[in-house]
Formats: C-alpha cells, structure tokens, sequence
C-alpha cells in the first residue's frame, strides 16, 4: 500500500501562536502515524511565488493521511492555523 503524504506552503502571520496550533495537532500526527520528512527549515525557491515554511509529512497510506486531516483533533488545529497563518495544503499518494 502506498505511503500517503501532507504537502504544506505556509506563511506564519504569529510566530507565538503557531506554536499553539503546534500543540494541538501533536495528538491527530500521534494517532495517524505523521513522519515529519520537512518541517521548515532552509529552502530555495526555484519556481513560482514561495512561503516562508515547508512540510512534507509522510503517513502510512493516503487515507491515514486523509483521516488525520480531517480528524476532530487536527480539526481544532486548522481553526488556530487560519486565524495565523496562510497556506496551501495538499495530500498526496506515494510511489
């Protein structure tokens, strides 16, 4: 079965309140099997307009990776994310 995994571009506006948003997705990436492959960090923009910070997060299947975004724990995260940040996110499924 193919790895699934989360694509994120993000432009954090509060620094301090993403660390709240940090916190409350950690139990949803517990319970569905997140591997942080990227998680900020130095990066070079090469096409296209960049954001500020990347993630690629690797699940055991695409529908780990579905279920842990839409779980009611992730949930409450994303509501703290779009009051502070900007971004583009995308599941996608492994090779």
């Amino acid at each position: 079965m193919p790895k699934g995994y989360w694509i994120a571009r993000v432009d954090v506006r509060d620094l301090e309140r993403y660390k709240d948003y940090i916190a409350t997705a950690k139990p949803a990436f517990e319970r569905y099997g997140a591997n942080f492959l990227a998680r900020g960090g130095a990066f070079t923009e090469l096409e296209g307009k960049a954001r500020g910070r990347n993630v690629v997060i690797e699940f055991p299947s695409l529908q780990h990776a579905v279920d842990c975004y839409n779980s009611p724990e992730y949930q409450a995260a994303a509501k703290i994310r779009h009051e502070i940040a900007d971004a583009e996110m995308v599941v996608v499924e492994g090779v």
